[in-house]
């Protein structure tokens, strides 16, 4: 593996410098309540970079109370106001672009230049609801019998609760504070505690953008536990927001329940991707990586079971073998690299295991198939053919660089494999027929189709999915709603005395 430029390590090393590290409530920077910090680890080279604040239950009680606090104040600001926040944010996220992506890049492995898309990936969200913040509606009607007129308006949900995962340490915080703050709702928020540091940058930019204090607040902890229960009991928060699993995803709507909070989910998933013999093979090839090596496989909607119209199956494995077996894997600062490491070594224990369970039972090693020698949490890409439906692989999101192939027959088939799963959060479909594409996207039980594409994310739709893989959407014109609540007033028609 190749070793990074010094040039870039010690850019990034000073761009992770630069990132406060406390807790932020109410406007203001502090240590934990309890004093403690917690390690914050390089993937790639298994050292230490940072340490970051760990909160508890007293400092996620502050928060709470100061978002509780604010709430009135920022609901009344005009919407001019909150949009031009977002938008100076956005001009400060490109314009720190390349020090964003050497953090994110630093603290979860992903390699530069997608990191450096992942950076204009978020900033897209902060953008996209700086100009839905001006645009909220209402309506105006009149009841049937014409006795009344029903004037419709929106107003935001109050203090919300956030969670976000490590996988998209800076797009998964935006595509929920950007919303959020556009509706006029406070926040109280919670990074994973794998990746703080994108997040932690993102509050400082926002800080400098003028937010005012007692609308973000943000706790950083190895204890979720303690610091999203106390949230959740408080009675402050109108509104939970997560991406995880879907096992914390089922806590927290439980917990949700007790106060009747506004809930969105965007849980887990077991993505198919459909190539059907009539498909551009060199098309479905090029989808079947970007929907399956994007941030080395650790996605929600990485394609996570391959199937292939068996006429074509052996010809689509054997390419797809020579292009994931072709990627540079290192260390995510060095030139050239392809494929970064997993985020920590339980990520990267659980593909091989996943890996020897499914060989274990029938299926065959096309490229890689095990780690490369040396430190960082590195995985080769690899694509397995005649994979066993009893495979653990098949039921379980693998996150991580591991193509399983499997053929089919017919295009029934290949939908009732595509849906025997309890997600719905993305599907991807490889035809050149028009008519089987519109068949077979409509069957797919599924919140987002990527039609010969392996890319679905865009702040311009709305993302999430169906089944156990969640609810309501984020992004796309829709995603403003969730962080509104409808209210109408009846008023009397009137007319001309009698």
């Amino acid at each position: 593996m190749e070793g990074p430029g010094a040039g870039r390590r010690e850019a990034a090393l000073a761009a992770v410098a630069a990132v406060r590290t406390g807790v932020f409530i109410d406007g203001a920077w502090s240590e934990s309540g309890s004093g403690r910090r917690f390690d914050v680890v390089n993937p790639a080279t298994e050292e230490v970079v940072a340490t970051v604040a760990d909160g508890d239950a007293g400092d996620a009680l502050r928060a709470i109370e100061a978002a509780g606090r604010a709430q009135k104040g920022w609901a009344r600001t005009p919407p001019r106001e909150r949009s031009e926040v977002l938008r100076r944010a956005y001009d400060l996220i490109m314009a720190r672009r390349d020090a964003l992506a050497l953090v994110m890049t630093t603290e979860m492995g992903k390699p530069f230049a997608e990191a450096r898309g992942e950076v204009a990936y978020a900033a897209e969200f902060f953008r996209w609801f700086s100009e839905e913040a001006v645009r909220i509606g209402g309506d105006l009607t009149t009841t049937g019998d014409g006795g009344h007129r029903i004037l419709v308006s929106k107003e935001p949900v109050g203090p919300c609760v956030l969670v976000t995962p490590w996988n998209f340490p800076l797009a998964m915080g935006t595509r929920k504070i950007g919303p959020a703050i556009a509706a006029g709702c406070t926040m109280v928020f919670k990074p994973a505690n794998l990746t703080p540091l994108s997040s932690l940058a993102l509050v400082g930019i926002l800080e400098e953008a003028g937010l005012p204090p007692g609308v973000l607040n943000v706790v950083c902890t190895t204890s979720a536990g303690d610091v999203v229960t106390p949230w959740m009991e408080s009675g402050i928060a109108r509104k939970i927001s997560f991406t995880g699993s879907t096992g914390v995803g089922v806590r927290l709507l439980e917990q949700a329940a007790r106060h009747v909070m506004r809930s969105s989910m965007e849980l887990g998933g077991n993505a198919p991707l459909l190539v059907f013999e009539d498909a551009d093979l060199d098309r479905a090839v090029d989808g079947a990586v970007a929907a399956k090596m994007r941030n080395m496989g650790e996605a929600c909607t990485a394609a996570n079971r391959i199937f292939v119209q068996r006429s074509v199956a052996d010809e689509f494995g054997a390419r797809l073998a020579r292009r994931l077996g072709s990627l540079a894997v290192g260390d995510g600062v060095a030139e050239g690299t392809e494929v970064g490491p997993l985020v920590e070594g339980k990520a990267l224990g659980k593909v091989q295991e996943l890996v020897d369970d499914a060989v274990s039972r029938g299926a065959r090693v096309l490229c890689g198939g095990g780690r490369p020698e040396g430190p960082g949490f590195f995985y080769s890409p690899t694509v397995l053919a005649d994979v066993p439906a009893d495979a653990a692989l098949m039921t379980q999101e693998i996150f991580g660089p591991v193509a399983p192939v499997i053929p089919f027959d017919t295009e029934e088939e290949a939908v009732r494999l595509a849906n025997d799963t309890p997600w719905g959060l993305a599907g991807y479909l490889f035809t050149s027929d028009l008519d089987r594409a519109f068949r077979v996207g409509d069957a797919l039980e599924v919140g987002m189709v990527g039609l010969n594409t392996g890319i679905v994310s865009n702040p311009a739709a709305p993302f999430g999915g169906i089944k156990t893989s969640g609810l309501g959407r984020e992004g796309g014109r829709v995603g403003i709603e969730e962080f509104l609540e409808t209210k109408y007033m009846a008023m009397p028609r009137g007319g001309p005395r009698a």
